[in-house]
């Protein structure tokens, strides 16, 4: 779907570890997608979904392919990144691009590992990338205000005014602090047009990654403490993870991860949960097709309608679209199949106007 999600954090935070654990389970699935040439630092990994176990088991494919989500590891952060320090230009140029921030944070003491402002204070951490992203709102925004200010002044531009009357709104809601995602006019169509063409940093959604040690996992530290207060007040949400267990778990079969996590306390790996997670914020779902040679899952955006779906599959799809046939998940289980899924009712016709939703088992039907 081209959509992506930008992983930051401070150096020494556990941000390489995470990805290197991504790139792991992106080469260990690198059969079961179509993608050949992948840059060093993006990870294309699959999306865990129950759902397609469930039915191959009935199906008994050939393969089973799975959605995914693409990350992209975003190097060069350190204070005084929006006055260009570090890598600071390229790092706000990478994280431009992505539509999902992943903020990794430091959330457990170790003398071995130094940390790049001397001591462990995750909410000092969150500050320090946050107030970056937000300076380079301000100087993104202040360029185009001073550019709508002459040309509304010219008269060169009418609709000038108008964009540099809710411009010059959000800037000074930027400079009091404030995040863009908290501006007041969101709705407003100069500030939609604003953000698609600025893409502002701080109007995107943040996951919080509380990168724990190993004792961290079985219950919260004083330091998730803090940042799960810190979240909840911005209206975000916090995964627990340790980056460390991550990157050993990918070598393990499924059978021995399942155990390893079960020793540990806990249901699901901190990737498998950030993975889905992320899917759910890029405002994307599932729909499914079941055939003998593959179980796949498609990748559309939540309010797709049936052809827009039937074009991921093939363009010539979308374009000869006829109808779609159309199983919910829950009733291709509970008939056990197509066929006895149709015989029980349960096979819906759907046209144009349909709405695709997560878990629908899809067949189209298109002239060529």
């Amino acid at each position: 779907m081209g959509l992506s999600i930008g992983i930051v954090g401070l150096p020494n935070v556990g941000k390489s570890t995470t990805f290197n654990a991504l790139t792991k389970t992106q080469n260990a699935q690198s059969a079961n997608y179509p993608f050949c040439t992948i840059e060093p630092n993006k990870a294309i990994v699959p999306v865990p979904d129950t759902r397609l176990l469930e039915l191959a088991k009935i199906v008994n494919p050939q393969k089973i392919q799975h959605s995914v989500v693409e990350f992209v590891d975003i190097a060069g952060l350190v204070k005084g990144a929006s006055k260009g320090e570090g890598l600071g230009n390229q790092f706000l140029a990478n994280i431009k691009e992505t539509e999902v921030i992943l903020h990794i944070v430091r959330c457990f003491e170790d003398s071995n590992i130094t940390h790049v402002e001397g001591s462990i204070e995750p909410l000092r951490d969150v500050e320090i990338i946050e107030t970056e992203l937000l300076i380079a709102d301000m100087q993104t925004l202040q360029k185009r205000v001073e550019r709508l200010a002459r040309s509304a002044k010219s008269g060169t531009d009418k609709e000038a005014k108008a964009q540099l009357e809710v411009a010059s709104l959000l800037l000074a809601h930027i400079e009091s602090g404030a995040p863009v995602r908290t501006f007041q006019e969101k709705e407003n169509e100069w500030f939609l047009l604003l953000d698609r063409e600025l893409r502002f940093l701080t109007n995107k959604e943040i996951i919080y990654g509380a990168n724990v040690d190993e004792e961290g996992l079985e219950s919260d530290n004083d330091f998730v403490v803090q940042l799960k207060g810190y979240a909840k007040e911005q209206g975000a949400e916090v995964i627990k993870l340790c980056s460390k267990i991550e990157e050993e778990l990918v070598s393990l079969s499924e059978e021995e991860q399942v155990e390893f996590l079960k020793e540990l306390g806990v249901c699901e790996s901190g990737l498998d949960t950030i993975i889905r997670l992320g899917f759910h914020k890029l405002g994307l779902i599932s729909y499914f097709t079941a055939g003998v040679k593959e179980v796949r899952a498609w990748t559309i955006h939540q309010g797709d309608k049936a052809p827009v779906a039937a074009g991921v599959i093939h363009k010539d799809f979308e374009k000869g679209f006829i109808r779609a046939e159309v199983i919910a998940y829950e009733d291709f289980i509970r008939y056990g199949g197509e066929a006895k899924s149709k015989e029980a009712g349960a096979m819906r016709v759907e046209g144009k106007d349909y709405v695709v939703q997560d878990g629908d088992v899809m067949h189209f039907r298109f002239n060529v």
